[in-house]
This record gives structure tokens, C-alpha cells and sequence, in this order.
């Protein structure tokens, strides 16, 4: 595992001072540095149950701000419409395969005749063909044998567990209700029914230090999750948070360490084969609104992998003697990862005196999030 000074995390300390969220227009998050394909993702149908199903309030936690749902919640008929238009749309151009996904919420926490409904409603378009999986995010603490049975009776291909850390000190002060223990319980159980397991961290959680957020991605590692998906806290208004931040008693990270340590835990997740399929919250006016502190940004994703990619280039350059120019190769689509959100990288590269250091070329093959030299022709 890399040494926390490798991302300039070494005695660092979250700053008070929280960055104004900027009004960019936030690109897809797409941008994965791991090698990718060019064939069709599967079309991703979302259904949102916020807060459904947890009797919990965990201390971050305001889901029907975060998510911008609200309202009663959504119905079987209902979800077999969402699906109906989400197919009618896409028929053209999706791929094969299909996926329901309900976000939000702990869904193996609902009643049984809740989950039933929920999933009886997807059951008719998996029987046609059109629908082939679902997807849902759950409570580590809410599987067990029986609830994987039932998962598996109802195409429930992919679970994702709301983790946050593996530090028992962190999980109390965050008031999650749950052990570290039950996460590695319930990872096996899912792993061993062939589920495909995703886990969701934050940076920035009460308690946390640097230290405690290597040994939590460590465990990570070895639990072999199919993917992760990283969040930065924020203190949104509604939350318990909110009420700490306000006396004193938490300071958020600011969004330069914000990124450094997603950075990090991505660079750890996909040096072992592990995707990243998303780093911070979806952007929209209902949480930008609630924001009260943090270090947000509509296209968080994207100045992560705008660091890692200075990181990259960096690493190159030192190793050019000055007066030589060499040639860089990127993916033709990540210019914009490269160049950095308001071209941040080119400054920085040019403050370091490394800009006159390179010619830039692209590639359509070239694996997305990487830098490489090519010769001269």
C-alpha cells in the first residue's frame, strides 16, 4: 500500500475554511481510470426509496435532501411505470442487458410485504426478457441466509453495502448502529451466493483520521467488493450533523483533502482490481440548497481524476532533463481529465516549470486515466 505521503496526505488537517460550491455544469460521471472497453454498460434503471427501510439516523444522514426525493413513497404499479419509460426510451439504443436499481434507502430493512411489492413489480419484465437483474443497497447488519435466499428468488443480482468505514470508533461516533464485524459477515454471505457486492465509503466522517481510513480501504481490499463508490461527507441541513457543526464539535474536510483521500482510496482500489464507478454526490439544486458545509462540487468525480492524472504526468516529467521535450500519450477522451477542471493541471504543471517538458497526442485505444510516453516518429 502506498505511504500517505505519496498523495501529500502526510500532516495534513481538515481545514474550517468550506470552499463555495461553483455553479459548473457537471460532465456525466463516467471517468474511470481502469482500463476500459468500448462495449454498451448496461442501461441502469433507477428507482429511488429514500430513507425506506432504516430505522436508523445516521449522524450524515438527511436522504430525502441528499437524493431530492420526496413525497409519498413509490408504489408497485409505480415502479413498473418507471421501468415502462425508462425501456421505451432506450429502446433504441441500449444494450442488451438491463438493470433495476433501487437507490436509497437499507432495502432488505423493509417489511417483508414491502420488498415483495417492490420486487414483484420488476418480476414481469424479467419474465419477458426485457429486464434481466436488479440492484439494491442495503445495511450491512440487514443480511443474512435467509434474506440472500429471497434476494436471490427475485434476480437480485447486485447488493451494495452502505459500509462508510471499518473503524468501530468512527461507525459509534456516526451513530450507524452497526459493528465492523457485520460488514465482513455480510460480504461473505453475498460473495459466497455469487452476488455481485459494491461498497460505499465516505471521507470525512467524525473521527476520522488518515490513519483510520488506510486500515478501513486495507479490509476493504481484502473483502474483494466487485466495485466501491466513495463519498465526501457534507453537513446538510436536517442532518445530525448539522447540530455538531453548528457547536463546534465537527470540522469538515475541505475539498482539497477531500479529493487528495478519494484520490488515494481510488488509486489503492483499482491498483487491486476494484472499480470505481463513483466519487461524490449527484449534483442538483435540492442538495446545493440544503448544503450548510463541506467539501462539495458538482463534479467531484472529476477533480479526482483530474489528480490523479497531474500525479501521472508528474511522475513522467521528473523524469525528463530539462531542455528535452517528449511526447505524452492520453486517451482521446480524457483531454479534459488532463487538463483539469478551469485547466488547473496546466497551470500547475507550468508553475513547476514541466509544460515546456512535453507534446500532448491522443489515442482512441489507450486505456482511460492514463499517461504514457510514445517515441518520436
Amino acid at each position: 500500500m502506498a505511504r500517505p505521503a505519496d498523495f501529500g496526505l502526510r500532516n495534513q488537517e481538515p481545514e474550517t475554511r468550506n470552499p463555495k460550491p461553483e455553479t459548473r455544469n457537471p460532465e456525466p460521471e463516467t471517468r474511470n481510470p481502469k482500463p476500459e472497453t468500448r462495449n454498451p454498460k448496461p442501461l441502469v434503471i433507477p428507482v429511488f426509496i429514500p430513507h425506506e427501510g432504516c430505522p436508523h439516523s445516521c449522524v450524515f444522514c438527511n436522504q430525502h435532501r441528499i437524493s431530492g426525493v420526496q413525497g409519498k413513497p413509490v408504489t408497485g404499479p409505480e415502479v413498473a411505470e418507471i421501468i415502462r419509460i425508462w425501456l421505451g426510451r432506450s429502446q433504441k439504443k441500449r444494450s442488451s442487458r438491463v438493470q433495476v436499481a433501487f437507490y436509497g434507502g437499507s432495502f432488505t430493512g423493509l417489511p417483508m410485504a414491502r420488498q415483495q411489492e417492490l420486487l414483484s413489480s420488476v418480476g414481469p419484465f424479467i419474465q419477458s426478457g426485457e429486464v434481466q437483474t436488479v440492484r439494491l443497497s442495503t445495511r450491512p447488519d440487514y443480511i443474512d441466509s435467509e434474506i440472500v435466499v429471497f434476494l436471490q428468488e427475485h434476480q437480485v443480482a447486485t447488493v451494495e453495502l452502505g459500509v462508510q468505514s471499518l473503524d468501530d470508533a468512527v461507525l459509534k461516533r456516526s451513530l450507524r448502529g452497526h459493528p465492523a464485524q457485520d460488514v465482513i459477515r455480510a460480504s461473505a454471505l453475498l460473495k459466497a451466493a455469487g452476488m455481485e457486492l459494491g461498497i460505499q465509503l465516505m471521507v470525512g466522517l467524525p473521527g476520522q483520521t488518515f490513519t483510520s481510513l488506510r486500515k478501513t480501504v486495507t479490509r476493504v481490499i481484502a473483502l474483494a467488493p466487485a466495485f466501491v463508490r466513495i463519498y465526501p461527507v457534507l453537513v446538510v441541513a436536517g442532518s445530525g450533523l448539522e447540530l455538531q457543526y453548528g457547536r463546534g464539535e465537527y470540522r469538515p474536510l475541505s475539498l482539497s483533502l477531500a479529493v487528495l483521500q478519494a484520490a488515494w482510496i481510488k488509486k489503492q482500489c483499482t491498483d487491486h482490481g476494484i472499480r470505481v464507478v463513483r466519487m461524490g454526490l449527484q449534483p442538483g439544486p435540492e442538495l446545493e440548497r440544503s448544503l450548510v458545509a463541506g467539501p462539495y462540487h458538482p463534479a467531484f468525480g472529476e477533480l479526482v481524476n483530474a489528480r490523479l492524472m497531474l500525479r501521472q504526468t508528474r511522475t513522467l516529467l521528473s523524469r525528463v532533463p530539462p531542455g528535452r521535450q517528449v511526447r505524452l500519450q492520453i486517451s482521446d477522451r480524457d483531454q479534459s481529465v488532463f487538463r483539469g477542471i478551469r485547466s488547473a493541471n496546466i497551470h500547475r504543471l507550468t508553475s513547476l516549470g514541466l509544460s515546456d517538458r512535453f507534446t500532448l497526442h491522443t489515442d482512441p485505444d489507450q486505456p482511460r486515466g492514463t499517461v504514457q510516453f510514445v517515441p518520436n516518429p
